[in-house]
């Protein structure tokens, strides 16, 4: 679908593996007055390390900062951007009048992430010369638009690269489970752990992505995400007791470190 009195914006994020890295499509498509749809592509630089909730996020952010002044015209009254993303569709709300007047967090006191970008989209939202709208098409379909911005990001992710939007330390992980978000519940239990991934976050805490070592717990070789104001080092392992919120998993004291 496309709004005649609107500028169209697709957006789109990729991320592959080995190495990780993502990139990002961004396709501006206005009705001139003939009738006709005036196509103009942009692909940006990926980033090295990028998750595809940071590509889809950034997209829209630097779709809205590179706007072309020229499709700005009287009879556009809109900003409609077009994304795929369940991610940016369902919590793009929350950003703007939510999650700041919560210290970016969730109801439920759990940090929310990639702060940086969502505040990056707020301010260009509100900066932004007409009403921004956000709509969503269901990805890898026959969209035209949807499939040219999809084959952008990938090319992008495949070319120059950025530095990391985010500094954290990784480790190989020794269970042969990826990462399940809420496999771990939140019982008040100790748990040996190891910590795969370490990253702090502009909410004062730290991010752990973690594999559970105990052979007697039921979720001996888990890898799960928790947060912590406790400072621990990726690849090394500890002994904690975690709290009773699986809605904001986090560590709430650290007995001793694993040697």
């Amino acid at each position: 679908m496309i709004y005649e009195n609107a500028i169209n914006i697709y957006t789109d994020g990729s991320s592959f593996q080995r190495p990780r890295r993502g990139g990002m499509g961004i396709r501006y498509i206005v009705v001139n007055a003939d009738g006709h749809e005036e196509v103009h592509d942009e692909m940006p630089a990926g980033h090295k390390e990028a998750t595809n909730n940071e590509m889809e996020l950034l997209a829209c952010v630097i779709a809205l900062h590179d706007l072309p002044s020229d499709l700005v015209t009287p009879e556009r009254q809109r900003l409609v951007i077009f994304t795929d993303s369940q991610y940016v569709r369902n919590h793009h709300t929350s950003a703007i009048f939510t999650w700041p007047k919560q210290g970016w967090r969730s109801a439920y006191g759990r940090p929310i992430e990639n702060v940086e970008i969502w505040k990056g989209l707020v301010r260009e939202i509100k900066k932004a010369p007409r009403r921004v709208e956000f709509k969503w098409v269901k990805g890898h379909t026959k969209n035209v638009h949807n499939k040219a911005v999809d084959k952008l990001a990938k090319q992008s992710a495949n070319g120059f690269l950025n530095p990391p939007l985010t500094v954290q330390s990784v480790r190989r992980k020794k269970t042969e489970q990826s990462v399940s978000l809420g496999s771990v519940l939140m019982e008040g239990q100790e748990l040996d752990i190891r910590v795969i991934t370490d990253k702090r976050m502009p909410q004062r805490v730290w991010r752990y992505k973690y594999e559970v070592l105990e052979c007697d717990s039921p979720y001996v070789g888990c890898v799960d995400v928790i947060f912590s104001e406790h400072l621990l080092r990726a690849g090394h392992s500890y002994s904690v007791v975690v709290g009773e919120n699986q809605r904001n998993p986090e560590i709430v004291e650290v007995l001793e470190e694993i040697k």
